[in-house]
């Protein structure tokens, strides 16, 4: 997945604006039905309130360097255990382990528009 950080300026100030949105698309299947290879989503950044069954992008402790979209399954060790909504791929919390919860999708923008509620598919 990548992250589509904005990089805007406030007018006259040189200073870049802190948007609490951010634009990420997503790569591959393990969110498939809910979200496809393709999908534009956008994020809202933080960590704070987070439930049980938020979709969210995370890093995985052993991971790092690995930006992920997941559904949020319970806390775990000061993190998120997560899992893919498809089960047939299995690159989330069995492969990895726990992970830091970076912000929860809020809205699909593309291709297919639609709004998160919290906690539900």
């Amino acid at each position: 997945m990548e992250v589509n950080p904005m990089r805007a300026q406030s007018p006259g100030t040189g200073h870049r604006p802190r948007w609490p949105l951010s634009a990420v698309l997503v790569t591959g299947p393990s969110m498939s039905p809910t979200l496809r290879h393709g999908d534009a989503v956008l994020v809202r950044r933080g960590d704070r309130r987070v439930r049980v069954g938020d979709v969210v992008i995370g890093v995985f402790r052993s991971r790092p360097d690995l930006l992920v979209v997941k559904r949020a399954v319970r806390p775990a060790d000061g993190g998120w255990w997560l899992a893919g909504d498809n089960p047939l791929v299995a690159d989330d919390s069995r492969a990895y382990g726990v992970a830091e919860v970076r912000g929860r999708v809020v809205a699909r923008y593309w291709p297919r528009p639609r709004l998160f509620s919290r906690g539900r598919v």
